[in-house]
């Protein structure tokens, strides 16, 4: 790998994901974490994987952007929604899975289809998780 442009840094002190809490170093960020109710939690707080989806939707929306904008195609109206599952592993862990809902309603299916596939080859978490975890696209153009 090359240099690193850029180092997102947090903390997560308490009991992690069970009531625990995480701040990034600057302060930004600061949130008390539980766990799910559908995971037999108490919720009310943030979790990881809503972290997770917040950060791929951000970024992949961004990528989508940079490559619509390289290829001058104009997006006026897009979304990006990311849905990050947790499912039991066979050997009693856990897995994740994602599904990346793509609205482009200013541009064709096929255009769509296109930017983002290259949108799926520049974004730094699409790269981070590629065979990793499953992941899923659903794209809805005009």
């Amino acid at each position: 790998m090359t240099d690193t442009m850029y180092a997102g840094i947090a903390t997560s002190t308490g009991d992690g994901r069970a009531g625990g809490r995480v701040q990034t170093d600057d302060g930004l960020l600061d949130l008390s974490l539980a766990i799910p109710k559908e995971m037999g939690g108490p919720g009310g707080a943030t979790n990881p994987e809503q972290l997770f989806a917040a950060g791929w939707s951000a970024c992949f929306h961004s990528a989508l952007k940079a490559v619509a904008a390289k290829e001058k195609t104009t997006l006026t109206s897009s979304a990006v929604v990311a849905e990050i599952g947790v499912q039991r592993t066979p050997e009693g862990g856990f897995g994740l899975s994602a599904t990346l809902r793509v609205e482009l309603p200013d541009i064709e299916q096929a255009a769509a289809d296109r930017l983002v596939e290259a949108a799926h080859a520049m974004c730094p978490y699409s790269n981070a998780t590629r065979g990793n975890i499953p992941v899923a696209f659903e794209v809805k153009a005009a």
